[in-house]
């Protein structure tokens, strides 16, 4: 894959912005094993090779488990997962694909019930801002890897 721009360089004040409001949710009241089931799902259902290559190597990074990680594609099967990270890989696939109708009160009855308003509220600005990111770099083929150097990610020892 040839990466078509490198938007970063066409963009650099959007750019910066949009990473500041990413480097904000790190702050936030998700906790990073959740954030990273959310970012692997979300970049999984959006085909986003660059953010899921991110995104695992950074969970591995921070000590997530190999298996778990080949699970959330799964996860409805898989008994690797608490309740509270089921709902909210199942509030990220809903709102990284929202049905035709919005979101039916049973999956928002199910997450409520995991997580606080201030948590809710924060998981779903994770959720929109993976879902933006993955697409910036569908559309322009951002290549997997080509920034684990400048982001630390070689650190993950993953070939």
């Amino acid at each position: 894959m040839t990466q078509r721009l490198n938007y970063t360089q066409h963009a650099p004040e959007l750019f910066k912005k949009y990473a500041d409001v990413s480097a904000q949710l790190l702050k936030s009241t998700v906790d990073a094993n959740i954030r990273s089931l959310v970012e692997v799902r979300a970049s999984q259902m959006n085909g986003c090779a660059f953010c899921l290559d991110m995104h695992v190597k950074q969970a591995r990074i921070h000590g997530e488990g190999e298996l778990r990680l080949h699970h959330v594609a799964i996860w409805r099967e898989s008994p690797h997962f608490e309740p509270r990270e089921r709902a909210a890989l199942a509030w990220t696939e809903v709102l990284t694909r929202i049905p035709e109708h919005g979101v039916p009160d049973e999956i928002y009855e199910r997450v409520r019930a995991h997580f606080s308003e201030k948590e809710l509220t924060d998981l779903t600005f994770l959720i929109m801002t993976i879902n933006a990111w993955n697409r910036v770099n569908v559309a322009f083929q951002t290549v997997p890897g080509s920034m684990d150097k400048a982001f630390g990610l070689d650190k993950a020892n993953l070939e």
